[in-house]
């Protein structure tokens, strides 16, 4: 992903295969958005 949120894996074998994780990156990012939605759900 362009914006460095995912890593892109492809394996040579038939049928082909491809697996996407999340990075570091976008672990952060996740970990931030829950602490909000924790947050907002006690406004």
């Amino acid at each position: 992903c362009a914006a460095g949120l995912t890593e892109r894996q492809q394996f040579q074998q038939i049928p082909p295969r491809v697996e996407y994780r999340i990075t570091s990156k976008a672990d952060g990012a996740l970990k931030a958005a829950a602490l909000l939605c924790d947050w907002a759900s006690h406004l």
